[in-house]
């Protein structure tokens, strides 16, 4: 199949009919029939849904590091695993297996994906005994 330009003109087309004809046009309705009352509490800062009361430097406490650190740490184990997982030996397509490794390395990388679950696990179990989970 030979695709060119030409090929897309129509998409295009369709995208400027859209944009031009339907999203300029409502942005610009909605501006000029819109509301413009300017009260202090539209122009109060929106955080989380919580009103901004106090000095925004509080102290937090230790409990949302640990999560957010036990989070990241758990967040970059899965991008470690995801890669190897979908090009495994294990996984196959229609032209047969998406290993990009030969073939005498699929045990040793398959136990060392293994060694490092394990490790993951132990930190878990680690920080689950300790109490890192239990909010207090």
């Amino acid at each position: 199949m030979d695709f060119t330009l030409a090929t897309y003109y129509p998409l295009f087309l369709y995208l400027l009919v859209i944009i031009f004809g339907f999203v300029v046009p409502v942005l610009l309705l909605t501006h000029l029939v819109g509301p413009k009352r300017r009260t202090p509490i539209k122009q109060m800062p929106y955080e989380s849904g919580m009103d901004p009361i106090g000095d925004a430097r509080q102290r937090f406490d230790v409990k949302f590091y640990l999560i957010a650190i036990l989070f990241l740490v758990f967040d970059v184990e899965l991008l470690f695993l995801y890669p190897w997982a979908a090009l495994s030996p294990w996984s196959s397509t229609a032209e047969g297996p998406a290993s990009f490794l030969p073939a005498p390395l699929h045990t040793l990388v398959f136990w060392e994906v293994l060694v490092f679950l394990l490790t993951v696990v132990v930190a878990y179990v680690y920080a689950w005994r300790r109490g890192v989970f239990r909010w207090r």
